[in-house]
């Protein structure tokens, strides 16, 4: 514990947002520059280990069932996708916090903040609950309150989260698009009371920065720098707005010596490539961020047919696991953020939450709703993993 004169030496020299924290989270913040996963065991998404459990079961095959297995002691990120979800969360967090307590060993519990109202703006489907036109702001606000009043019940848990995935993407290339155009202020007011708010509870936050094949493109990457800088200074700066997520529910390598043809004239091939093309331009922008970069189904490459699909690519394998030894050291860790299995889109042309890309050639059909379990690209995941399980 910090001493109350140590402490006050150390909250003057933290940013003013830091200095405006519970004494106790002061404390965290004075180590908030450290790599968050350090010295920290992650606690396993409850909901991902059951549903793997339950499709081991299905698989009639004992190698593949015995390979099956072992993604159930892999870390994925709890996606906070509804409102709905938030008593979950804090029924996780009581549980980590009960770990720790009977271990000695700290816990980390992994999150995506993820309800904008009019989500997705720029998809041809969105599955969002709230929306602009309909108190969405408000809604989104309280879902955030929520969020927070769950996360503060355990202050011994650290949690990492994910902050809305393509939202600020979408910002950067996709403004011609009305429904993202209408959307810009909302989205942004929403982020940043999202960060400014879970940074009062020590929550370690990477802003969702799209992908090498979106964000990657070089006329992409200075408007992508100066936005994301943008929010980072408009939220205080708060050592708890770690950096950035890239490869989100995505496909492409960390790294690669052969670059997929569909990559052809985008020099940032593959995600460490875009993050070493996008961080000096952060830096100048104010931002010294850090990353954390999804591997989930980044096995098997060269298997789109462009590089914006998207949805259940067929092919696909599980990829490296997550570690914080990594090619850079701009790189926290390599994560897990989307649960393997669930599905990305329903190929049914019929549902309200058809995507035309479910239903594209290298997409695997037919395919259930977004979110759902998915048996058979599940155990194609595992067929393809590489590393093997």
């Amino acid at each position: 514990m910090f001493s109350p004169v140590v402490l006050g030496a150390l909250a003057a020299l933290l940013p003013a947002a830091v200095q405006a924290m519970p004494a106790s989270t002061q404390a965290r913040a004075a180590d908030a520059t450290a790599n968050p996963y350090t010295g920290y065991t992650i606690f396993k998404n409850p909901e991902y280990v059951a549903e793997v459990q339950a499709a081991v079961q299905q698989i009639s095959d004992s190698s593949l069932a015995s390979a099956a297995a072992g993604v159930e002691d892999v870390p994925v990120f709890f996606w906070l996708d509804q409102v709905a979800k938030v008593p979950n969360l804090t029924t996780y967090l009581a549980a980590a916090d009960a770990e720790a307590k009977s271990s000695g060993s700290q816990q980390l519990f992994q999150i995506v903040v993820y309800d904008l109202p009019d989500r997705d703006c720029a998809a041809a489907a969105s599955n969002g609950e709230f929306s602009i036109s309909d108190n969405g702001q408000a809604n989104y606000e309280n879902y955030i309150d929520q969020i927070v009043a769950s996360i503060k019940q355990y202050p011994d848990v650290r949690v990492v989260a994910v902050v809305e995935p393509d939202s600020m993407a979408n910002l950067v290339t996709n403004l011609s698009v009305q429904k993202c155009a209408d959307a810009e202020s909302t989205y942004k007011t929403c982020v940043a009371y999202a960060i400014e708010q879970l940074a009062t509870v020590g929550v370690y936050m990477y802003l969702d920065a799209g992908h090498a094949g979106w964000l990657g493109w070089p006329a992409n990457l200075s408007p992508a720098a100066e936005l994301f800088a943008q929010m980072y200074s408009t939220t205080g700066s708060s050592p708890y707005f770690r950096g950035l997520a890239t490869n989100v529910a995505n496909y492409n390598s960390l790294t690669t010596d052969s670059p997929d043809p569909i990559t052809s004239g985008d020099s940032n091939y593959d995600e460490l490539l875009y993050i070493e093309a996008l961080s000096p331009l952060l830096v100048d922008n104010g931002f010294p961020a850090q990353f954390i970069v999804e591997q989930a189904r980044s096995g098997v490459q060269n298997i789109r047919s462009a590089w914006g699909d998207w949805c259940n690519v067929k092919g696909a394998g599980f990829g490296l696991r997550p570690s914080t030894d990594t090619p850079s050291s701009l790189i926290d860790s390599i994560v897990w953020v989307k649960p393997g299995g669930e599905a990305d889109g329903t190929s049914n042309s019929s549902a309200a939450r058809y995507d035309y890309h479910c239903s594209l050639s290298d997409a695997l059909q037919p395919a259930p709703e977004a979110g759902t379990w998915f048996q058979t690209y599940f155990e194609d995941l595992v067929s393809g993993a590489n590393p093997a399980f």
